[in-house]
């Protein structure tokens, strides 16, 4: 049901979640009814539909996966970083085709998880 209305991106979340679970380590997954959390001891990545750019600047389709990290990663791919604790960034980035599921995306991820794992 979460992707009912989207169903164009499902491919970009599968090839997503595949990554996850094959870098991340022991990965429960979440599904909410406004995005998919991935947890290891805490959430550390999350997919969802988040309009973080302007609707003419958004690709069709598209998923935002959203993550945290101990440091603000400076990219042209992150749409939004933002700090909700001391040490703590939140990043969001807009991913619209299967491609951009790539080693630099999954290295964040990774590195997420381990963030998350060390709280």
């Amino acid at each position: 049901m979460f992707f009912h209305k989207h169903m164009d991106a499902l491919p970009i979340y599968e090839a997503l979640k595949r990554g996850i679970l094959e870098t991340c380590g022991d990965v429960r997954i979440q599904v909410k009814k406004t995005q998919i959390s991935f947890y290891n001891r805490h959430m550390f990545a999350a997919a969802s539909f988040l309009p973080v750019r302007k609707a003419d600047r958004r690709p069709k389709p598209y998923l935002t996966v959203t993550f945290g990290l101990g440091y603000p990663a400076s990219s042209d791919r992150v749409d939004g970083i933002v700090q909700p604790y001391p040490n703590r960034w939140t990043h969001h980035v807009l991913v619209g085709q299967l491609e951009e599921v790539d080693s630099q995306l999954l290295g964040w991820l990774r590195e997420a998880a381990a963030f998350s794992e060390a709280k």
